[in-house]
């Protein structure tokens, strides 16, 4: 990867490992949270008892990645020529150091990452061993372990290197495995959907990561690289408790190499509470279109559908989030997309109809905590106004654009010399005998 990227970020770890050890001399005991028994139930939602530096997410303004919000990170980080987006490259550069990368050093990124495309033989024979009606995200998990033999931190840690070095040898990694992943998605989907008729990565080494994934998906069109660049980018890190970044530290955390921590964190991403929705919310549009006659229903029957919806038990998909109480500003980026770029597109009607209605029949309803669209609500649909409507892979684009973000926490964490993550767990009946409840 990038040497200038690596030098710098030597001299962030080493200045903020002393920062964080000098806190917890000086406040090591200080208590940030207190722990109900409804949190220790119920999934340890909002205990505050882990780190990450990459990203956050506040309940009234949505994720930062390093402070940033998703407008600013718009505005500021660079972009292809010509375009609009964000580059993903200078989006990892964000997440690793903190700081907006000049366009010198996201070409650094850009190089580095497409120095990697070329997958070994043995792991494209992997993924032609499977059934090609297997899911995509079971593909992209096996194809990830299939690279482990390649582990640059696996061997060198075999071979006696000092945990200082633990950083180094997982940033080398990562570099590798990030300029692979568009390649084995790529892979993957010509497979699955297109006959096994594959697409070289592009001749000309220019073009960015995004772009050249679009490449070897088999889209060329302008309008798509800007929504593959955006895509990535908004898709890149939501900060460390959510389950496919949870998962890859945790593994991590036993010194385990990349490709094992990451395979762990996409196995995550696939499950239906997680990177599965949106292909959900997708299926669930068709499914209204075709109920309601087809086209774009009114607003009435919408809402009336919407009800009923309610009313017979399920969930409106693509609504309502764990930590946000706004509008996810993920989904905003996507719908100011849409209105530029497919504004007249008939499932795009719907989605703008629903952000209209839906909200208000959720308060109404008065069951939903956060009533507001989730960035899952809309990725689907401007993937299919540009022609990709194979619904299963869209969680395998979001484990290419998550990998970012909980690739670059992994190069973090063995950097500040993170422990073996161990919490400690309880029995029900410690907690009766705690409340004194009779046993």
């Amino acid at each position: 990867m990038s040497a200038t990227l690596k030098t710098i970020l030597a001299g962030k770890n080493a200045a903020l490992k002393k920062e964080i050890e000098g806190i917890l001399g000086a406040h090591g005991n200080t208590v940030i949270g207190d722990v109900t028994l409804s949190q220790a139930y119920g999934g340890m939602r909002d205990i505050k008892c882990m780190v990450t530096e990459t990203s956050s997410v506040d309940p009234t303004e949505g994720i930062r990645y390093r402070g940033m919000t998703i407008p600013e990170m718009q505005a500021k980080l660079p972009r292809a020529n010509g375009g609009s987006q964000p580059l993903p490259e200078s989006v990892f550069w964000l997440l690793l150091t903190g700081d907006i990368p000049t366009d010198a050093q996201t070409a650094e990124v850009t190089a580095a990452w497409r120095a990697h495309e070329t997958l070994p033989a043995h792991v494209m024979k992997a993924l032609d061993a499977l059934p090609v009606e297997t899911h995509p995200m079971t593909q992209f998990s096996i194809g990830i372990m299939a690279m482990q033999n390649d582990s640059i931190f696996a061997k060198r840690y075999r071979d006696g290197m000092p945990k200082s070095a633990h950083w180094e040898a997982m940033y080398d990694d990562v570099a590798l495995l990030l300029g692979r992943l568009p390649v084995v998605a790529a892979y993957i989907y010509r497979r699955s959907y297109k006959g096994g008729k594959h697409l070289a990565p592009a001749t000309d080494k220019s073009l960015d990561w995004a772009a050249n994934f679009t490449h070897m998906l088999g889209f060329d069109d302008a309008g798509f690289r800007e929504l593959m660049r955006l895509y990535m980018s908004i898709h890149a890190d939501h900060e460390g408790g959510n389950v496919s970044a949870h998962a890859t530290h945790l593994v991590g955390s036993a010194l385990s190499d990349p490709y094992l921590c990451l395979a762990a964190g996409m196995n995550g991403l696939a499950g239906p509470l997680h990177g599965l929705a949106n292909q959900e919310v997708m299926r669930w549009l068709v499914g209204v279109k075709k109920k309601l006659g087809g086209g774009v229903p009114s607003r009435e029957q919408l809402a009336t559908f919407v009800w009923d919806t309610l009313n017979s038990g399920q969930v409106i998909p693509g609504y309502g989030h764990g930590v946000l109480r706004v509008t996810d500003p993920r989904y905003l980026a996507q719908r100011e997309f849409a209105m530029k770029n497919l504004p007249d597109d008939e499932n795009f009607q719907i989605v703008k109809m629903l952000y209209e209605i839906v909200p208000d029949i959720l308060q109404k309803q008065g069951k939903a905590k956060d009533p507001w669209p989730n960035v899952d609500a809309h990725s689907g649909v401007i993937l299919v106004h540009y022609g990709l409507v194979e619904y299963d892979f869209y969680t395998v684009l979001f484990g290419v654009s998550r990998a970012m973000g909980v690739l670059a926490s992994l190069i973090l964490d063995r950097a500040l010399g993170l422990p073996l993550e161990r919490p400690k767990s309880i029995t029900t009946e410690w907690v009766k005998k705690k409340i004194a409840v009779p046993v």
